[in-house]
């Protein structure tokens, strides 16, 4: 694959677009890229995103990701995007699939549309490692047979499909980064249905009660927000990658049994666990194998579980507020 054509302002100089972009993925992928140097425009549609969190060198618009014309004029002189913009609350999926499917199978497909339209050379697409399910061998590999378990996991799915397939009928280059368990300082914090990590900090912050859906025994591969950012860097310029999709975890099993004791280290805390055992929790086991990653992106994790944890706790002021 070619390498991306970069600015005559300067050879490491690009121009991205991220969608999605005040989300907590999105915000710190724009954050980074701008204070590397780059030029960056973010659209969102708010309906999760903070603007705030973007640096003031963010070209921000407020659009849905599902209005071609927009994405016209957004993507004018762009040489990569970002497509982040997605619906990604599991449980709120399995209620609400229809509106899952219009935002992250019809607004994947409307924006590789606006790209074939205006001659953007290549798109990388955040889809999720939620689409593997129940896995027979761990750590999972890119070629493992997907089982999805919910309309979310089947839309990231469908996504990837609609993306390389598209980019390959009109000559785009496309990468997808399936990205596992991303956790970090200013992850959102909805009051149903929040992630696992803050979610744990918060409550044993408080000494208030923590449920553990399951038996607290399946295992999830989690990764700090700047090692996530790092992979997605990687993506824009890395050579002989068009077409595939790649994880992007820490390549490490951790049981939510373990992550409440790590997280009662770090908070020096006394929370009471309650096992929630009629509540699903998920698949039995998820643990990135990210030797791809590795080869293709130079990607390897630099932020152990244990310190990510304490960055997180320290640095998100929410957690400390009753």
């Amino acid at each position: 694959m070619t390498k991306i054509n970069h600015s005559q302002s300067g050879e490491n100089f690009m121009r991205f677009l991220i969608t999605g972009a005040a989300g907590f993925l999105g915000s710190s992928l724009a954050n980074q890229l701008v204070l590397a140097g780059h030029s960056v425009r973010g659209v969102d549609d708010l309906s999760t995103g903070d603007p705030e969190k973007l640096s003031k060198e963010v070209s921000f618009t407020r659009g849905d990701v599902n209005d071609r014309p927009k994405l016209w004029t957004l993507l004018q002189d762009i040489d990569c995007v970002y497509h982040l913009a997605a619906r990604v609350v599991v449980p709120e999926s399995v209620l609400y699939p229809r509106e899952y499917n219009h935002v992250n199978v019809g607004g994947t497909v409307t924006l590789m549309e606006a790209i074939r339209d205006v001659g953007v050379r290549r798109v990388i697409f955040t889809s999720s490692g939620a689409i593997y399910g129940n896995q027979p061998n761990q750590p999972v590999k890119e070629n493992a047979i997907p089982y999805p378990k919910s309309p979310y996991a089947v839309s990231k799915l469908a996504a990837e499909y609609y993306t390389h397939t598209i980019g390959s009928l009109w000559g785009i280059e496309t990468v997808c980064l399936r990205i596992f368990n991303a956790y970090g300082p200013h992850q959102q914090l909805p009051p149903t249905h929040p992630p696992v990590i803050p979610y744990f900090l918060k409550q044993a912050h408080e000494n208030a009660t923590i449920v553990i859906h399951g038996d607290g025994s399946q295992t999830r591969d989690y990764l700090y927000i700047d090692d996530v950012v790092e992979g997605m860097i990687a993506a824009a310029t890395a050579t002989s990658v068009n077409r595939l999709t790649i994880n992007i975890g820490s390549g490490r099993e951790t049981s939510v049994r373990d992550l409440a004791r790590m997280v009662i280290e770090i908070t020096g805390k006394k929370p009471e666990f309650i096992n929630n055992v009629r509540n699903d929790g998920g698949p039995n086991r998820m643990c990135a194998d990210i030797n791809l990653a590795r080869e293709k992106l130079n990607f390897y994790p630099r932020t152990p579980l244990e310190v990510g944890l304490q960055m997180t706790y320290e640095k998100d002021p929410r957690i400390h507020q009753s």
